[in-house]
């Protein structure tokens, strides 16, 4: 089975060589029963890591069931490993936070292509420890654990048990137990190999080794090697990807971190915070971007506005409007000579002094057509607009904004009251729906009558201040746009050199598409802003991570004995830094809503939480914790077997 040809090894300690092996050769056979023994220092235990494929020998040959493996990868190693050898350590090495069922069937995790828990239970019975399955380590005796390690030890069938003092730990009861467990698997056909300092053990064995100084010093046969031939075992299915890992990574990941529910708290601290402020950042981008659109649907995305513009005269700029005045004519020409515009409407604005019985407000008064409740989403909730024969008749009525309302009459119902617009009477015919401010503008506080009356009856104008143009749909704007400067133009006279300051056109679509680009920027920014922390909090998971490799590198080592490859420890720690990550990921989700909902209600402001942004901030923070659990897992990965294993 085993065949060791002038093996040495040597380590470098500082500026010293020290060899731990000179030239060992010896075969030891299947079904044998081989005793190790020697003082401190002798080589007996280097001589046992190199029997069970956790160290490499400096030179020399070592070939197992004809194969020489002085050669193979680590990986390759641990698959031989999991695949032929089992350990029972003289620390036991069993993991704290899983019990004892769960750490005897550890080893399959990296070998069975499905856990076999009901085998692991048989072994547990087999070892007397059946009652105590789902008991912890740190609720069972010395004894008790090393006979969990035993059972462990043969979960995957091995060939040969290799056991490093395995009584050095236990008292003379357990002692006597444990060899009685080891005696029986070597009748079995299990080939076991002890390393000991203890003269009744060595007795116990059917050949004793003694060694010294790093050669084997007698090699004595005490009881003759049973001829009994063990049933061959198939060999394990090579190792593939299973969801099945990702699982019990993912789980054993989440137990650890829960051994240690500060440390963890305060590392996911970061990821959460994160989390939270880019949920709540976006939530008040995405708000704001609602209520830009809200304020500007009322005036349609295929809505113009005309107004006259400032000319350069001489050099000299003169005041807007002083030589392109444009007038209700203008209106009328633009709604019958422009094929592509669906109604124009011309208004003119000013303030007023508005009273009623002993109540007075000063209010902006605007002269509109009949159009404009349709084009502004301005049809009063309470009463009528004024019609078209209203507005030739140059009628004394008017509709209310809501601020109006509430300075001038309170909770009454004001429709059909007469008011005084600077002196003038008018009767209210219809109040306007409420818009609320917007900045320092209070749209409610407005007062809208017809234009012919506002023109010729109260403000004394002869032109109109503006023109609203609708255009049949939102694809002809553009062509509206200039087809209206061209009349304007054409009806003004404007000279070559001056066409294009004569008037100010501007396409309500451009300043919605201009108003939303800047609320998307602003959102990305705050968003980019709080992402920081998210970063923050990648930096504490890696250090977490570093801090948990050092205080686990025993049990590192444990699992590359029993077989795992490096891709399977750095699958372990990553999922540990997923579960910290994702974990801190959901909690944030959580916070940030709170913090959405308590900014709604005490601000007022509009917030919008969009499922797209609990994905974005989610899988950013998975990928957070991935990204900055690689390197800790990556050095987790790299360590040496036995270097993890003596790690103190």
């Amino acid at each position: 089975m085993i065949e060791l040809s002038n093996i040495t090894k040597s380590y470098r300690m500082g500026d010293q060589v020290v060899t731990a092996l000179k030239g060992v050769s010896l075969k030891i056979e299947d079904g044998d029963f081989v005793a190790i023994m020697g003082p401190s220092g002798s080589g007996k235990s280097t001589l046992a890591h190199i029997l069970g494929l956790l160290d490499v020998p400096t030179e020399g040959a070592y070939r197992l069931n004809g194969r020489e493996v002085s050669g193979l990868s680590e990986d390759e190693l641990a698959v031989l490993r999991r695949e032929e050898i089992g350990f029972i350590f003289q620390q036991f090495n069993l993991l704290p936070r899983i019990n004892a069922l769960e750490n005897v069937a550890l080893p399959l995790l990296y070998s069975a292509p499905e856990s076999d828990q009901s085998y692991s239970m048989k072994l547990l019975e087999r070892v007397g420890l059946g009652p105590r399955s789902h008991h912890r380590p740190n609720e069972l005796s010395g004894g008790q654990q090393q006979r969990v390690a035993i059972a462990r030890a043969l979960v995957n069938r091995p060939r040969m048990i290799l056991a490093d003092e395995p009584t050095g730990n236990l008292d003379s009861k357990s002692e006597k137990e444990i060899l009685g467990i080891l005696e029986e698997l070597n009748q079995s056909g299990i080939t076991i190999i002890v390393v000991t300092h203890e003269e009744e053990v060595g007795a116990s064995a059917k050949r004793l080794i003694r060694m010294r100084d790093g050669v084997v010093q007698s090699d004595v046969r005490q009881s003759p090697l049973s001829s009994d031939p063990r049933e061959t075992k198939p060999p394990l299915s090579p190792p593939r990807f299973r969801f099945r890992d990702v699982i019990e990574h993912l789980s054993q990941g989440y137990r650890t971190l829960a051994g240690n529910k500060i440390r963890t708290a305060l590392s996911m601290l970061g990821i959460l915070i994160g989390v939270a402020a880019v949920i709540a950042m976006l939530a008040l981008g995405n708000g704001a971007q609602k209520a830009i659109a809200d304020q500007l649907s009322s005036l349609g995305s295929n809505l113009i506005t005309l107004r006259a513009g400032a000319m350069r005269i001489g050099g000299v700029f003169q005041e807007a409007g002083a030589t392109t005045r444009i007038t209700l004519e203008d209106v009328a020409a633009i709604n019958a000579q422009i094929p592509s515009v669906k109604e124009a409407s011309g208004s003119v604005t000013g303030r007023a002094q508005v009273t009623f019985k002993n109540k007075n407000w000063s209010t902006g008064v605007q002269g509109a057509a009949p159009p404009y409740a349709r084009i502004h989403a301005a049809v009063p909730e309470q009463g009528r607009f004024f019609n078209d024969d209203e507005t030739r008749a140059r009628a004394r009525v008017a509709v209310i904004g809501m601020t109006v309302v509430r300075q001038l009459f309170g909770e009454s119902n004001p429709i059909g009251e007469q008011i005084k617009i600077n002196k003038v009477a008018f009767q209210i015919i219809g109040v306007l729906p409420e818009k609320g401010s917007t900045g320092w503008r209070d749209q409610d506080d407005i007062l809208i009558i017809p234009i012919t009356t506002a023109m010729h009856r109260l403000l004394g104008k002869l032109y109109v201040d503006s023109v609203d143009i609708e255009a049949k749909s939102a694809e002809l704007t553009n062509t509206v746009q200039d087809s209206v400067r061209e009349l304007m133009e054409s009806r003004k006279r404007i000279p070559e050199s001056m066409k294009g300051e004569a008037f100010d056109i501007r396409n309500m679509a451009d300043i919605q598409a201009a108003l939303t680009e800047s609320s998307k920027t602003m959102s990305a920014l705050l968003a980019s802003i709080a992402a920081i922390s998210l970063l923050v909090g990648g930096i504490g998971i890696m250090n977490i991570m570093l801090v948990s490799v050092t205080e686990r590198t025993k049990e590192i080592g444990l699992r590359k004995a029993i077989g795992a490859r490096r891709f399977d420890i750095l699958m372990q720690f990553l999922a540990e830094s997923v579960v910290v990550s994702g974990i801190g990921g959901i909690a944030g989700i959580i916070l940030g809503w709170l913090i959405t909902l308590a900014l709604s209600s005490l601000t007022g402001w509009n917030t919008t939480i969009s499922p797209e942004s609990v994905f974005l901030a989610f899988f950013f923070s998975a990928f957070i914790g991935m990204l900055f659990g690689i390197y800790p897992a990556r050095k987790a990965s790299l360590l040496h077997p036995i270097d993890a294993l003596r790690y103190e």
